[in-house]
């Protein structure tokens, strides 16, 4: 079992969902969340004062997944979130130890479903 986290454009999420539900990945968790990469920021003048904005708008998104999903989730994000430019985001793979299903008590790849 994989946990899959992406770090993405927030303009590329309904992209990267079409991506994923044709290739039958269909439950995620997604969040807003701020954060710096290479993109680093910009400068903005606010009432006279400048101001360095260094945390973008970032969504992320989490998918719980068996290990032969694995190159098909990766692959179905990077076709919705790919542009080109800096600032397309970041895919981390990590084990994932054990997951239980609340309302059934499976464990394992029973309850990734």
């Amino acid at each position: 079992m994989k946990l899959v986290i992406a770090y993405i454009q927030p303009e590329r999420l309904t992209a990267v969902k079409q991506s994923l539900f044709e290739a039958e990945v269909t439950k995620m968790s997604v969040t807003n969340v701020l954060g710096c990469g290479a993109q680093g920021g910009f400068h903005e003048n606010y009432r006279g004062a400048d101001i360095e904005v260094n945390l973008l708008k970032k969504v992320r998104i989490e998918i719980g997944i068996n290990e032969e999903y694995l190159q098909t989730t990766i692959d179905a994000i990077i076709k919705g979130a790919k542009t080109g430019t800096i600032g397309d985001g970041k895919i981390f793979v990590m084990d994932l130890a054990e997951c239980i299903r609340i309302r059934t008590g499976e464990l394992g790849k029973e309850a990734i479903g």
